[in-house]
């Protein structure tokens, strides 16, 4: 047997996990060192700097290239953060497996916390739900778009160009980075997918699917699958300013979920608990969040 061929965006952190996921796969599968060849690809969100994802095709830019490179044969599995996954996957692919969940909280670059962030002080993310979890207690902040790797944005706080950021723990500490203050769940929930590597291969390839289940989180994957339920059953999209985590207390899934106004002025938020492997009730969720959610928050998603 010939070694599998892993797909991967060529950033810092991509390859960071990407490391991980085949470091993992030939310990499990006691193959030698370099047996999973990381091959990468330069996707369109790594090419394209200068604007917000929405503007120029959401989660899409970063695995399209993937996903026709895994459709074609070019490798046998992809790595991705779930969270830069669409809640729709093309036909023939499968999300195969996830490794544990790291941290999800957010962290702050450049202040202590939200509270002390001086007045009017400009705060550089270009993720919807950040920007609405930002103004809904401080409306006073400038909030403007910042893109490019952790490096890029971390050199954009040091260089006085924006005075913070918010930048995922897990990330940084996949890059073995020590910056900034961790934000509690409680003040900014996370998105769908926060902090967990996924593996995806061809939904007809049950040799890789093999492999790959060797190294999965069962838990990671019920409560990642949980959160992309409820994503999906919202219709959100790049420009939809939405939070989800789910846990797993006492054998059962909690999630807690929230919709936002692009301003964070308005928001609605709701819990549900349910057995692992059920979907129905974080998509009854959803449903239910959409129907009481103001015009403001409706109007952002398609399933309203």
């Amino acid at each position: 047997m010939q070694g599998l061929r892993l797909g991967t965006r060529g950033s810092p952190l991509a390859l960071a996990q990407a490391r991980k996921v085949a470091a993992a796969i030939e310990t499990a599968q006691r193959w030698p060192d370099g047996w999973v060849q990381i091959i990468e690809y330069k996707t369109t969100g790594d090419q394209v700097q200068d604007r917000p994802l929405a503007e120029i095709g959401g989660k899409a830019l970063w695995t399209k290239e993937l996903d026709r490179a895994l459709l074609e044969e070019e490798v046998d599995f992809c790595v991705h953060s779930m969270k830069d996954v669409e809640s729709a996957r093309p036909e023939g692919i499968h999300i195969a497996a996830v490794r544990p969940r790291g941290d999800v909280r957010d962290r702050i670059i450049g202040a202590e916390s939200i509270d002390k962030l001086k007045h009017g002080a400009v705060v550089g993310t270009s993720s919807p739900r950040r920007k609405a979890q930002l103004l809904r207690p401080r409306p006073d902040l400038k909030i403007v778009p910042i893109r490019g790797n952790v490096e890029t944005r971390l050199k954009k706080v040091e260089s006085g160009e924006v005075d913070a950021t918010l930048l995922a723990a897990a990330g940084l500490k996949r890059l073995d980075i020590v910056a900034g203050t961790a934000i509690p769940t409680e003040i900014i929930l996370p998105p769908p997918g926060q902090a967990v590597i996924g593996m995806e291969c061809r939904t007809n390839d049950t040799m890789t699917q093999s492999v790959l289940t060797t190294v999965n989180n069962q838990i990671t994957y019920d409560c990642v699958m949980a959160e992309r339920a409820f994503s999906r059953a919202l219709g959100g999209t790049c420009h939809s300013p939405v939070a989800a985590f789910c846990v797993l207390e006492d054998g059962d899934l909690r999630m807690r979920a929230q919709l936002f106004s692009e301003d964070g002025s308005e928001m609605v938020e709701g819990r549900a608990m349910f057995d692992c492997g059920t979907y129905e009730t974080p998509e009854e969720l959803a449903r239910s969040l959409l129907a009481k959610a103001p015009q403001s928050i409706r109007r952002l998603f398609s399933a309203q």
